[in-house]
This record gives structure tokens, C-alpha cells and sequence, in this order.
């Protein structure tokens, strides 16, 4: 019996992805709800409380930290306050990383990472309002009104895990948790907020990251195997769609 004759390596598109790979967006899921929900409890307790009071944590991680500050951690602390607020962190790096992924062929995931971004910044607006909680007195910083949760904390971890989930790379989530941390840690220091408001920040940014991958979840890992060079790169060779660790 004669064999078929391979098919043409220009016809071929991108593997769908294996039916194991859509079950298991099912834990990320069950997990990003947790992490809201315990978000959410978090700041129900600091409005209980009277007048949004510290926890016991709060008072001794701002007491160490007011006795430990010095110059040599007050400008990396005052970098991380600008990398991660204002208009850099509102306009510029969105910006920045939404071209990226447009020019080197990720649709998916820049509509991905804008909706994550601009859903984790509404929800934490919503909570600031919401929770009223008061700042801490010593802040080295300027911000606006709302402690709970923190606004840097929860754009960081957003950032850190659309990126994670995009390119599916050990050191991009090692990258992304080391940032989100630092980030939490400058937070503090500088006394913009308690240790609990960076917590709150953290498990919002992460949940609103893993919710909104959920839909897009076939369509990103799909987009892995395709061709990733800049768009103004046409002369692709038959039969190449890029690597699914691209």
C-alpha cells in the first residue's frame, strides 16, 4: 500500500493546544478567586476595625522599619515609588509593553495584559474608596487618599503574572516575584503602607491577572507556536510558526 504524500510544510498552522492544557486552567482559576476573596476579607476586617487601625504586624513592621532607615534604602525605595506610580507606570510602561507584543505577533496578549491591567487599577480604586483605611503617619512619599490596598503592590503582581503566563519562562516569573517583592518592601519603607495594604495589593494584582487568563487561555498558548519576529518582517520560510517556548 502506497503512503500518503506529506503534506506541504505552508500549510500547516499552529498545533491547537492539548485538551489536558485547557483542564488546567481550571486551578488558576479556583486560585485567583481565592486570593480576591481573601483580598476582599482583608479589607471587610480593616473597615470593621475602628477607623482602619493597623493590625498588631502593621505597627511592628513600620516600627522596625522607622528604626532601621537610611539613605542607601531610601533611593532604591524612591526608584521603585516611581517605577511603579504616576504616569510611568499608568501611561508609559503600558504603553510600552502593549507595542511590544503587537510588533513581535501577540495579539492575545497584549488584549490579555491591557485588561488585566486596567481591571487590577479599577478594582483597587474601588477598594481604596470602599476601605477608607488612613495612611501611616511617617511617609517619606506623597499619595493620594487610601491605604488599602496598594495600588504599586497590585500593578506589580499583575505585571509579573500576565508576563509569567505570556512567555511561560522560569526566570520571568523568578524576575516578576523578585519585582513584585521589592516592591511591597519600598512601599513600606517609605510609609505609604502598612504591610497588610501590600499584601491586599498582591493578592488583587495576581487574582485579576489569573481571572482574565482564563478565556484567553487556548488563544495565548496557541500564540506560543507562532511566528514572533517584527511584523515588518514578512520573508517568513514555509513551515515556520516560531517555538512553543517562544
Amino acid at each position: 500500500m502506497s503512503e500518503q504524500p506529506p503534506q506541504p510544510a505552508e500549510t500547516l498552522g499552529p498545533p491547537e493546544p492539548p485538551v489536558p492544557y485547557k483542564v488546567t486552567r481550571r486551578w488558576p482559576v479556583v486560585s485567583a478567586v481565592v486570593a480576591l476573596l481573601v483580598a476582599v476579607l482583608l479589607g471587610v476586617i480593616v473597615v470593621v476595625r475602628e477607623q482602619g487601625l493597623p493590625f498588631g504586624i502593621d505597627e511592628e513592621w513600620m516600627d522596625e522599619i522607622l528604626e532601621n532607615r537610611t539613605p542607601v534604602l531610601e533611593a532604591p525605595s524612591l526608584v521603585m515609588n516611581y517605577l511603579g506610580g504616576g504616569f510611568l507606570a499608568v501611561i508609559v510602561i503600558p504603553l510600552v509593553v502593549i507595542a511590544l507584543l503587537l510588533i513581535f505577533r501577540r495579539p492575545w496578549a497584549a488584549l490579555f495584559f491591557t485588561i488585566s491591567i486596567i481591571l487590577s487599577a479599577a478594582v483597587v480604586q474601588v477598594l481604596k474608596t470602599a476601605v477608607g483605611r488612613p495612611r501611616p503617619e511617617d511617609m517619606l512619599v506623597v499619595s493620594d487618599f487610601g491605604s488599602f490596598p496598594s495600588g504599586h503592590s497590585a500593578n506589580a503582581a499583575t505585571l509579573a503574572v500576565v508576563l509569567g503566563i505570556v512567555f511561560a519562562r522560569t526566570w520571568i516569573w523568578v524576575a516578576g516575584s523578585v519585582y513584585t517583592l521589592l516592591m511591597m518592601a519600598s512601599r513600606t519603607y517609605l510609609g505609604a503602607h502598612w504591610l497588610t495594604d501590600t499584601i491586599g495589593g498582591l493578592l488583587l494584582g495576581a487574582g485579576v491577572a489569573a481571572l482574565v487568563w482564563a478565556p484567553f487561555a487556548s488563544k495565548i498558548y496557541a500564540e506560543r507556536v507562532r511566528d514572533h519576529r517584527p511584523i515588518w518582517n514578512r520573508s517568513a520560510p514555509p513551515g515556520v510558526t516560531g517555538s512553543v517556548g517562544a
